[in-house]
């Protein structure tokens, strides 16, 4: 959709700034919490295994000295966790500058969360629609709040199966992956128009990665040999959505992603394709009912 001339070096000086990363222990989420940290923010790590979210904060703390973070437990496949997490941050951070819902899983055989939802769009889509309604206030609270909506662009491929939402009358491990990665972007453009419908400051935005080289290819049958082929490194990838969170030239309810012309799959991060589907008010009316009506959360209603 156009080359990028947007670079890292570009991300203006965050202190002050409070910036929350879910599956912040690894991958493109542990990249940009690097960036963040390196340039001034406090970053609230979300990760639901807290060992190895030590251990990255470690890495963090090895390339930024004294930088400035905070380990919270998060798990996006139980809302009782995530609903105790965003009030725990609700009463520990005056106000969260950036939301960047980056968690994911991607292809695994099939599970179920702990409310009983398929775990891909349990957790990718779910469990953040459903942190973020609880994250609006401490959201609102900050001077030029942003949620940056990590997509894929696998939602390219991707239907959303009404009938079958939650697996039960059968189940691929791909189609189900796109599902939940079209939904993020549906959310995020839905989102957006509700926000600005609602007069509020939070903006916005969707990103994907391209194809990046992180853990979510270790459930996918041969996926090192692909991230050894095609992919970018995790450090490239996480650019889409730290540009989204931080640069004053991005626009609010835009999706974007690497700038390469071979299915936007490696680059520095430009405007990123978008099915038409995740403008269609009617389906994304629906989805906001129907994740409303699965989590128990409500919130921005036109």
């Amino acid at each position: 959709m156009g080359r990028s001339t947007w670079r890292p070096d570009h991300i203006p000086d965050l202190s002050n700034k409070t910036i929350l990363v879910t599956g912040a222990n690894s991958g493109i989420g542990l990249e940009a919490v690097k960036l963040f940290a390196a340039n001034g923010a406090q970053v609230i790590m979300a990760c639901r295994n807290a060992s190895k979210a030590q251990a990255a904060a470690e890495q963090v703390m090895a390339e930024t000295a004294g930088a400035s973070l905070e380990i919270m437990a998060l798990d996006l496949a139980d809302l009782a966790s995530v609903k105790e997490f965003a009030q725990e941050v609700s009463g520990r951070f005056d106000k969260v500058d950036v939301l960047l819902n980056n968690a994911g899983l991607m292809a695994p055989p099939l599970q179920r969360t702990k409310d009983g939802f398929e775990i891909q769009f349990g957790t990718n889509h779910l469990g953040h629609f459903a942190l973020t309604g609880q994250l609006l206030p401490v959201l609102e609270a900050a001077p030029a709040p942003r949620i940056v909506q990590i997509s894929s662009v696998v939602h390219r491929g991707g239907k959303i199966m009404w009938d079958n939402l939650n697996a039960e009358k059968s189940y691929w491990r791909w189609p189900f992956y796109a599902q939940s990665k079209l939904a993020n972007l549906i959310f995020a453009r839905e989102l957006h128009r509700r926000l600005l419908a609602a007069g509020s400051p939070i903006r916005a935005f969707a990103a994907h990665p391209g194809y990046s080289a992180t853990h979510l290819q270790d459930t996918v049958p041969g996926g090192g040999l692909f991230n050894a082929m095609i992919a970018q490194p995790a450090e490239m990838g996480c650019l889409p959505g730290v540009m989204a969170a931080t640069s004053a030239d991005v626009q609010a309810g835009e999706y974007y992603g690497p700038d390469g012309k071979l299915l936007e799959l490696r680059g520095y991060p430009a405007k990123a394709y978008a099915r038409r589907i995740a403008d269609n008010p009617e389906v994304a009316q629906r989805l906001w009912q129907v994740s409303e009506n699965m989590t128990g959360v409500h919130y921005l209603n036109p």
